[in-house]
């Protein structure tokens, strides 16, 4: 029997305090929980817990055995931890899957930077706007943008941009300036197809929260797509500030009624687990957490 499962498993009841509940910590039946801890007290020779229907409570043999066994794990932890952090060298291939827009935008730039600093990482970086199951399709992490959906993947906030309703000067002066998000419904809009609401955009006004249904003249998947229509003069667009920042600061578009806002989206970084989280995976983690701070909501 594995001795450091035996006092990984032992240590965990009691600090849940129960079987059951840490069999949901450690991800293991209450069955193999049970068997753990009565093959350590069978092998010990002692008793280390006191057993009843509605508690458990240790003996003095299990207050001393679980103190020392606490300070072995955590210093086990804290020598896997030094260690990881220590290496430079890490290797082996890390895929990535980012949305098209930011991954051209702001992405693209950093990689070279975090190559060079880690020559015998080998990246496979793969571009799409379609949210992809990373544990089917082999993803080490992915960069998402907007409001998480809760899930058993993990995430770690990056940046934040917000979302800015605009369209070019040659088509409001064409077709009007709208002064209420209701008067979009007489407007040609242009829509992004990823976007969660679909035809219906949602405001937080000065009266509160109101949503507004659209009717697009031009729909696509691509907000690049998005913003060169609007800079055509086709139409309105919602598009996150990371995309139309640059246009908004030239006056190529012009922001429709700010006192009505659309909301901000986090961005993310996803992956599968916090649980054996491999030091590649870590060390892009807290690389693009470096390189993305003080960034947003207005980029």
């Amino acid at each position: 029997m594995d001795r450091f499962l035996e006092m990984q498993t032992f240590v965990g009841v009691v600090d849940a305090g129960s079987f059951v509940k840490a069999a949901d910590t450690l991800n293991l039946s209450k069955a193999a929980v049970s068997r753990y801890v009565l093959d350590l007290e069978t092998r010990l020779g002692v008793r280390l817990l006191h057993r009843t229907t509605r508690r458990l409570s240790l003996t003095e043999e299990g207050q001393v055995f679980h103190a020392r066994c606490k300070a072995l794990l955590a210093g086990l932890e804290e020598a896997e931890v030094e260690i990881t952090s220590r290496s430079d060298l890490v290797s082996g291939l890390l895929r990535l899957s980012v949305p098209v827009t930011f991954g051209v935008l702001h992405l693209a730039p950093l990689w070279g930077l975090f190559k060079a600093q880690h020559p015998k990482l080998r990246l496979d970086i793969t571009l799409s706007d379609r949210v992809v199951d990373l544990v089917e399709d082999g993803y080490d992490l992915a960069v998402r943008i907007g409001r998480l959906e809760s899930s058993t993947l993990v995430s770690r906030q990056l940046s934040s941009t917000r979302l800015v309703l605009c369209a070019s000067p040659a088509y409001l002066a064409a077709h009007g300036i709208p002064t209420h998000p209701a008067e979009l419904a007489e407007h040609a809009v242009i829509a992004y197809s990823y976007w969660s609401g679909r035809d219906e955009w949602s405001f937080d006004g000065p009266q509160g929260e109101l949503r507004v249904s659209t009717q697009p003249c031009i729909r696509t998947n691509s907000g690049d797509t998005c913003r060169a229509a609007a800079l055509a003069h086709q139409g309105v667009i919602l598009q996150p500030a990371f995309l139309v920042g640059p246009d908004l600061a030239a006056g190529t578009l012009v922001e429709l009624m700010p006192q009505y806002r659309a909301g901000e989206l986090g961005i993310y970084a996803v992956y599968p687990t916090r649980q054996h989280l491999s030091a590649k995976v870590r060390r892009l983690i807290d690389f693009l957490v470096a390189q993305l701070a003080g960034r947003g909501p207005d980029w």
